[in-house]
């Protein structure tokens, strides 16, 4: 296997990490204000993902270093064709952080959990409308420079894959606290995934099908397939009371999501609305020295950042419930 292919594979992996970790991150804010009936109850939904939340953005980071890195050509093209909404996303996840660490240092909770909240949904939404204009392709000229406007993004397609990013990740964080959490909270979390369930079931599946309909390949039904049952396994083991295999179930529909989109993508990095324009995984790598180089760190700090990682969950794998003062 060319090591052109091996680091599209890679990033494909990094960003499932990040949609998979991260993505529950995103719904708990999303679900703060709804499940959260009183300071007690936000503080533990907080907590839920205290320890975790930073760990889960670091897959976020070294996405985008490998692409920098891998595939500098898709990276400058991204990064100036889609700079509003990337930009917009930077200051969501900044102002998420900030809530996070302040909001049990301030008298008053209720600015930093609606900035949580915010910054939960604003990501949650705008990956999804940037992952579908590139699947779908965006206006490049012949230097591979992006000339369209902030309206070519926000396209219908691309409106419908924010939706429904918003809907998965709001069903992973459910899923998620409902796993996490015990007493009233849970039971609140479980009516979530009740109502969230069968809505994301609807709008990922139009998604998923709009995206095989323009761009799809005849292998990624079978991924498209997965998500689905994915997403009907997680609603059914969770009214069944199986936490634990709902959240698998979930996370593999998030999986099976990123596979589509990375499958629908390859061997295009960026397509272009000509396709003479398009970046591909040949006119937009590094040098094969520079690729050799990083695939031996890969090799060497993957697994121990991904033990690291494990660790962490491990330890703080215990339930939590809300204690009233």
């Amino acid at each position: 296997m060319e090591l052109t292919t091996v680091w599209f594979v890679l990033i494909a992996v990094l960003w499932t990490g990040y949609f998979v970790l991260e993505g529950f991150d995103f719904g708990v804010g999303i679900l703060l204000p709804f499940l959260g009936r009183g300071d007690a109850d936000r503080g533990t939904l907080v907590r839920s993902i205290g320890p975790l939340w930073d760990g889960n953005e670091v897959w976020l980071v070294v996405a985008g270093g490998a692409t920098f890195a891998a595939f500098p050509e898709w990276y400058a093209t991204l990064f100036s064709g889609f700079y509003l909404p990337l930009f917009l996303i930077l200051l969501a996840l900044i102002m998420r952080g900030v809530a996070l660490e302040y909001r049990s240092k301030s008298d008053s909770t209720k600015g930093w959990d609606r900035a949580f909240f915010w910054g939960s949904a604003g990501p949650a939404f705008l990956w999804g409308v940037a992952f579908a204009n590139i699947v779908r392709g965006v206006p490049l000229d012949a230097d591979h420079e992006y000339t369209g406007t902030l309206l070519t993004l926000l396209n219908p397609y691309a409106l419908l894959g924010g939706l429904a990013t918003l809907a998965l990740f709001t069903l992973h964080g459910a899923v998620f606290l409902a796993l996490k959490t015990g007493g009233e909270l849970r039971g609140r979390a479980v009516a979530a995934v009740r109502v969230v369930g069968p809505a994301t079931l609807v709008i990922g599946g139009a998604f998923l099908v709009a995206t095989q309909l323009q761009a799809g390949k005849p292998v990624t039904w079978i991924s498209v397939a997965v998500a689905a049952l994915g997403i009907a396994g997680a609603l059914a083991a969770t009214l069944r009371g199986r936490d634990g295999w709902a959240f698998a179930a979930n996370a593999l529909a998030i999986v099976a999501v990123t596979v589509t989109l990375f499958a629908n993508l390859w061997p295009n990095v960026m397509p272009a609305l000509d396709p003479a324009h398009s970046l591909t995984v040949d006119n937009a790598a590094s040098s094969p020295y520079t690729l050799g180089v990083m695939t031996w760190v890969a090799a060497v700090f993957t697994p121990v950042v991904l033990a690291y990682q494990g660790w962490t969950y491990w330890v703080f794998r215990r339930r939590l419930t809300t204690v009233v003062s």
